[in-house]
Formats: C-alpha cells, structure tokens, sequence
C-alpha cells in the first residue's frame, strides 16, 4: 500500500480529482459548500474533584471559492538566500531545467515541500486498504508553476547575480537559469540600521529615501502596481530578509492600530521595517507572512489586520533543527520520559548567520526557538510541576567556511525510571535556505487558499445556522503553524508547537471544507472484527 508519489519530472503530481459524495457536500459553479459537526469535549470539575466530560457537537458551514485565479508572491529580501532560491527553483520546475552533478542528471522537485511532496489519507477502499492522495489535491490551491514573483531588496543586484552570489545551487544549474533571473530586479526597500546588524550595510544600495510614512505608501503603492501590472487577482507578501532585532511594545506607540499608524506618521524609531511592510500589506489587503523570528505582529498590527479582516501569519520558518526539537521533545514527554536539559548548538555561513551573529539580532532567533517545547511542557503536569521547565540554552555562531549549510547539534538529557538518566545527542547538517524555501511555497499556497475560504457557525440547537453571516477566519492564520518556528496565535487562543498535532489540524481543517471527518489512526475496520 504505497502513497502517491510527488512527480520526478519537476512540477506537481498530477491533481487528484476529489469528489465526496454525501448529502453535507454542494458543488456550485464557483464553490464547494459543506456542513461540518466538530466533535469537542467539554470538561468541568466539580466539588468532589471529579472531573464531568460532556462530549458535544458543533456546527459550521464552510464556503470555499474553486477559482484560485491569479497570484503574485511579493518576497521581502528576494535578493537573499530564499529569495534567489525559491524563484530559481520555480523556474527549473516550470521549464523542466536539469543539470548536471557529480552522481549525475538531477531533476527539478519541490521536495521538502509539505503541500507538494506529501500525502494525506483520504480514506480506505473496498477492502479497507488505504487510499492517499497528494496533499495540495484536498481543496483546489493554487500551481507554484502559476506564480508571479516580485518583490523588494535593500542590494540592487539582478537576481541572477544574487543567486550566484548566495552560493546555494551548483554551478551547471545556476548557468542554466541566470538569463532568466537577471530579468528580475528588486524594488528599493526599507533599511533602519538599528534594526539590522551594522554588517548589512555593505549591501544596503538599493533604499528608499523619506520618512516611515513616506515607506508606507511607497510599499502599498508597490503592491498595486505590481497587482495591476501583472493582471493578478491577489497579492501574498512574505518576509524573508533579514532577521531584526525585537521591538518594544511601548504604551501610545504600537499597542494598538491607532497608535501604531500615529507612530509610522512621526517616524517614531520603534517601527521596525518589517511592521511596516505587514502594515502596507494590511491596508491593501494582502495577507503578509513573517518569515524571521523578530516581533513583527505587534498588537497593533494584529488589532489593524482584525480590523480590515486582512490575514497575518508569523513566526520564523520552521525547517530543521526546531522542527526535529519538536518531534523528539512531544515522543519524550509523551513516553512518560522527562526532558530536564535541551541544549542546541548551531553554526552557519550564509548571509542569515553572518546578520545573526550580531547580539541584538542573535536575540531574536534564540527567543522563537525557546518557546518550542512550552505546550509539550504544560501539558503534562504529573512530569512538570506549575512553572518548571527544561533547561534550554541555544548557541548560533558564524563560520564564513561552511556556507549554507548549517551544523547543528543538540543534546537531551531526560529523567528516565527511579531517577536515572539519558542523554539524546544528534548532529545533523543541512543546506539552510534548500529547507527554508519550500516552506515559502507551503505559506503561500495555505495563504492563498485562506482568502478563498468562509465559514458559519450554529453555537447551539437553537440557532438557524442559515442565518448567520458567513465570516472569513480570524486574520491571525494560525492553520500555518506546521510551518513556522514561533507560530503566532489568535488573542486568548493556545499555542501549539507539537509538529504531529499542528499537522494534524492543518490536514482536518481542510477535510472539513470538503466535508469529510477528521482523518484518525483507530483503523478499527481491522482490529474490531471477530
């Protein structure tokens, strides 16, 4: 029983065609229309300390627009590492570019990619076999190979030099795709060299001039030329420059929208240029994503995208050594095992590592990379008392010699039966931005399909649910969690680092817009029959 593979020819596998038939599923010509009972289980302890659990239902609606149109993805630092990579792979994939390596002919894939290069159970066939379809087949989203690509970079080089200069791809492959990436010129961008490490300013010749409100409309009035001009129906704006140091959130300055557009008016020097660029995104109606680990999503850029029922979505892509941190701690914890000591040590060379090796911008990184084990932590209180926590230190160093590949090692030492010990080393190396950049098409493709998607909800039995508006979901996505290091949350909502369950609720949000239930591992049409 073998999933479907993703294509080796170098585009996506072949679309699936998914049809549920049930009588909670309408197709019309423009959208899939279901009805959706989420199954949840409210819990309430009495006097006695028992614990009462009242398993309930809940129903929801969900519209989701078929026409996906077409889209522009507008990458902030699209002269960097990602930036260069992920536009070079897209190339090779559209136009089937091979090249040469020392083991041989090499295709363009987009492995590594969750909704291009992964299956997700649809359900089992007549003999209760499993049947698995590619990912991105679930709900129509949108074609990587489709994707108009623009962008802004404080360095004026064409990306074909970029690319070459990021030393990511090998050189038979980035002859082949040069020409076509020197027509690509990024837009002047925003540089504050408070926020960057003083390092970056040998690149910074490609910057806007004027005030941080001049910035603002400079930026909304990129994303609508860049709109117009390429007939597109929506913009997705990324974050993949450089990592910033954080900002403080200071009363009257950026705690709410008000203040926050106060502040950029004043050019008061707490506004980071990547606020900005969530705010111009904001206001045009854009979803913006915040690719590094800095605090981007102030509370005043999440009340303005609430506001405007724009979409957001942050922190820091997830590739590595933090994705490996939060399988291994969330198998830990739920063995019954007990991290005391989580101790994570990399080194890198690329441009990201020489910026981070600053102290203000290193401080950045080391915060979304701590938090990854919180829920795993809390969620356990018979391993954690109220408050503990493992020891979790994180070194990141520069070392020119290395490149884009980045050395990574971590150590877990656990407490185990009667109080004994062990101790988990892994050493993993990985070509940095060949992780990161598929995450940028992951990103964009859930984005994407956000936008296209409402939903109405019956609280109880007494409301008519066909007369309740249908909303678009809250603008903080945190359906992106899967790709991103510190995800960020709607107000009130819990975070949720797990990799299995943030994959989990990625897959069955999108089951329940084509109204199938949520994929489980019971499988008791094999282990319940007599």
């Amino acid at each position: 029983m073998s999933p479907i593979q993703s294509s080796s020819t170098g585009t996506p596998a072949p679309s699936v065609s998914i049809k549920v038939n049930s009588p909670n599923v309408r197709y019309t010509e423009t959208s899939i229309e279901s009805d959706y009972y989420y199954d949840k289980t409210v819990v309430s302890l009495d006097s006695n300390g028992t614990y009462n659990a009242k398993p309930t239902k809940v129903h929801y609606q969900f519209r989701t627009k078929t026409n996906v149109g077409k889209v522009g993805l507008m990458l902030v630092g699209w002269g960097g590492n990602n930036g260069t990579t992920i536009t070079a792979s897209v190339l090779a994939n559209k136009h089937h570019i091979t090249w040469n390596t020392r083991k041989g002919v090499q295709e363009p894939n987009y492995f590594g990619s969750v909704m291009l290069s992964s299956t997700v159970k649809l359900g089992v066939d007549e003999n209760s076999n499993g049947v698995f379809v590619p990912f991105k087949d679930l709900v129509p989203m949108a074609n990587p190979n489709d994707i108009v690509f623009g962008g802004w970079d404080i360095s004026s080089l064409k990306l074909g030099d970029a690319m070459n200069r990021a030393q990511v791809f090998p050189y038979d492959f980035q002859r082949q795709v040069y020409d076509q990436m020197q027509e690509f010129q990024p837009l002047p961008s925003i540089y504050y060299p408070d926020f960057i490490a003083a390092n970056q300013g040998e690149r910074a010749d490609n910057v806007l001039p004027g005030t941080k409100q001049d910035h603002l409309e400079k930026i909304r009035k990129d994303i609508r030329d860049f709109k117009t001009s390429n007939g597109l129906d929506k913009v997705v704006v990324l974050w993949t420059a450089n990592t910033e140091r954080f900002s403080s959130i200071i009363e009257g300055v950026n705690d709410t929208s008000a203040n926050l557009l106060k502040s950029i008016s004043e050019s008061h020097e707490e506004v980071s240029p990547s606020t900005i660029f969530a705010v111009a995104s904001i206001l045009e109606g854009s979803p913006f994503i915040n690719g590094s680990p800095q605090n981007t999503l102030v509370p005043g850029v999440i009340e303005l995208a609430e506001t405007h029922k724009s979409f957001i979505g942050g922190d820091d892509f997830k590739t590595g050594q933090t994705k490996i941190k939060s399988v291994l701690t969330e198998f830990l914890v739920n063995a019954g095992i007990k991290p005391i000591a989580i101790t994570s040590y990399n080194h890198l060379g690329n441009n990201d590592g020489y910026n981070l090796s600053a102290p203000a911008q290193f401080r950045s990184k080391e915060i979304s990379k701590s938090n990854v084990v919180d829920d795993m932590v809390e969620a356990n209180n018979i391993l954690y008392k109220k408050g503990e926590h493992p020891d979790h230190t994180i070194v990141i160093k520069y070392v020119p010699s290395v490149g884009d590949s980045k050395r990574a090692l971590d150590e877990y030492v656990s407490e185990i039966f009667m109080g004994g010990l062990s101790t988990i080393s892994i050493y993993n190396t990985c070509e940095d931005s060949l992780l990161a950049s598929p995450l940028i098409l992951d990103l964009f493709m859930v984005a994407e399909l956000m936008s296209r998607v409402e939903f109405r909800c019956a609280p109880n039995d007494s409301v008519n649910i066909n007369e309740v508006k249908y909303e678009p979901f809250h603008s903080v996505l945190s359906i992106l969690s899967y790709m991103l290091k510190a995800p960020v949350v709607p107000p009130n909502a819990p975070v949720v680092n797990a990799l299995a369950k943030q994959r989990a609720a990625m897959e069955n949000i999108m089951r329940a817009f084509i109204g199938l239930p949520s994929s489980n591992d019971m499988m008791l049409e094999h282990s319940a029959f007599h």
